[in-house]
């Protein structure tokens, strides 16, 4: 464990209570240098009609990079198939390779080579209702050491929990309703319409009422988009 996060085991730190950005900045440097990585990035993904954006939290790239690349490469990156649960075992993203990665072209690929991110490891965080993404990369390919990685990724899901304020502000705002919110967890635990009135003491009618409200807000075509784009955004 890093001496920052050792420090945030107590509920008496500042950050315990409630936390800066300039801490969360030094938090994440210091877990970057860590795992042996040189740059991070911590974002939330927002979803809006049919495209995901990444709103970044805290970054240390450098600005041109990030104008280069763009948000929804980021994001893409963010939710590819290798980006890593708790405890899972990460995989690196070989630029160099040109990998076919959901979203990332071989030109998209190349440039972030180009740009010194050769190997990038994309951890999920989970920090209460919110579902975060933490990028790590390195220039030289093999650098980042494994091992502490998924390590640091548990360190940093501890951590980020214990700055709500930090977190409150920048993370994307919940478009659905409590009711609406319900009805998607339960059909997302394989309930059908009737199940869920039952559970909630509604009507189907309205259970089917409050599930189209939410496909709408997502901008989804069917309650399984919808249901999926709720679980991505940790809404759910």
């Amino acid at each position: 464990m890093t001496r920052l996060a050792a420090e945030h085991t107590t509920s008496e730190t500042p950050l315990a209570r409630s936390g800066t950005h300039g801490e969360l900045t030094a938090f994440l440097m210091e877990l970057t240098a860590t795992v042996g990585a040189d740059t991070y990035m911590l974002v939330a993904l927002l979803h809006d009609q049919d495209r995901t954006d990444a709103r970044i939290i805290a970054s240390n790239w450098i600005y041109d990079a990030i104008q280069l690349a763009g948000h929804r490469l980021i994001a893409n990156l963010a939710q590819s198939p290798f980006a890593a649960e708790p405890g899972g075992r990460p995989r690196a993203v070989i630029t160099a390779a040109a990998p076919a990665l959901p979203g990332v072209s071989g030109e998209d690929a190349r440039l972030l080579n180009v740009l010194g991110h050769s190997e990038i490891y994309a951890l999920k965080l989970n920090v209460g209702r919110q579902r975060l993404f933490l990028l790590f990369s390195a220039e030289a390919i093999g650098r980042i050491d494994l091992a502490t990685l998924m390590q640091a990724q548990f360190e940093c899901c501890y951590a980020l929990s214990r700055m709500p304020t930090v977190l409150g502000a920048a993370s994307a705002p919940d478009p659905l309703s409590d009711r609406e919110r319900e009805c998607l967890f339960w059909v997302s635990e394989g309930k059908t319409t009737d199940e869920v009135a039952v559970i909630l003491g509604v009507s189907s009618n309205t259970v089917n009422s409050y599930i189209t409200q939410a496909i709408r807000k997502f901008s989804a075509s069917n309650r399984a988009m919808a249901v999926a784009t709720a679980i991505r955004s940790g809404i759910i």
